[in-house]
């Protein structure tokens, strides 16, 4: 098992060392060891769509918005780490704030100021209908979007379908939920 492991893990990082001098992919090594040690190869697997596509819809979104890409990409890496890490996903904006804060800090990833952009932003993910800073809705955005797109034969969820056709319309894309 140990060895199906490292070799995944080498597959995620392309096997270049170099590229841990690279915030993004060390941030992402660190929350890929998390996942790798679900038990839950279904939740492990949900785990995976979920923050990396968020991760890439961040940096989508944030490029689209003048916002700071990289900064977006680690906070959708991380917004719902908590719940896939404790398979709880009670007050989990609240949770994977404090838990991406930790992180941040042990791997010296960010100044205080990014650290707490970062945690502002997974704080109030949840919060769909309330708008906060343009980087929160960021956030808010890449989830909605990743939410709707992990499969397009499902229905988009009555409280996302208005931020999902904003997005549609932010990006030139004339489809009507």
């Amino acid at each position: 098992m140990e060895k199906h492991i490292e070799n995944i893990q080498k597959y995620l990082h392309n096997g270049h060392a170099e590229d841990m001098e690279n915030r993004i992919e060390r941030l992402r090594k660190h929350i890929d060891d998390i996942l790798l040690n679900m038990k839950d190869t279904e939740e492990r697997r949900c785990g995976y769509l979920h923050l990396y596509g968020v991760s890439q819809a961040c940096a989508m979104i944030a490029l689209k918005r003048n916002q700071d890409v990289e900064l977006a990409t680690m906070t959708g890496m991380l917004h719902d780490l908590h719940s896939y890490k404790a398979m709880n996903t009670e007050n989990h904006a609240e949770h994977g704030a404090v838990l991406a804060r930790q992180i941040l800090k042990e791997l010296a990833l960010t100044t205080d100021y990014e650290t707490d952009l970062i945690c502002s932003a997974i704080r109030n993910h949840s919060s769909k209908a309330t708008t906060h800073s343009a980087f929160d809705e960021v956030l808010k955005d890449a989830d909605v979007l990743q939410h709707c797109l992990y499969n397009t034969l499902f229905p988009v969820m009555e409280h996302e379908k208005c931020r999902f056709q904003n997005l549609l319309t932010e990006f030139g894309i004339l489809r009507t939920v």
